[in-house]
């Protein structure tokens, strides 16, 4: 279940903001890099409709934030 109001955790950083089918995924990709990220629901007080296209968001750690980046966007960086 995602958390409610990451940004107030010391030591993360905002990943990424999406859907949902996509934070889902990227928390499940992270952890299996060992990296603990969370996520939260951009607007937490909507019922949980099973929407699949709802926003959410992804903090990951500060100290593991540019490993992440690396994982997910460097070789994007590359392509362009």
């Amino acid at each position: 279940m995602p958390r409610r109001h990451s940004w107030l955790i010391p030591g993360v950083k905002l990943f990424y903001s999406g859907p949902v089918i996509n934070t889902e995924m990227l928390v499940m990709m992270l952890e299996k890099h060992g990296i603990a990220a969370t996520q939260e629901f951009v607007e937490p007080d909507l019922p949980e409709d099973g929407d699949l296209n709802r926003l959410a968001r992804v903090f990951v750690p500060a100290a593991d934030y540019e490993r992440a980046h690396r994982l997910f966007y460097a070789e994007r960086e590359d392509e362009l």
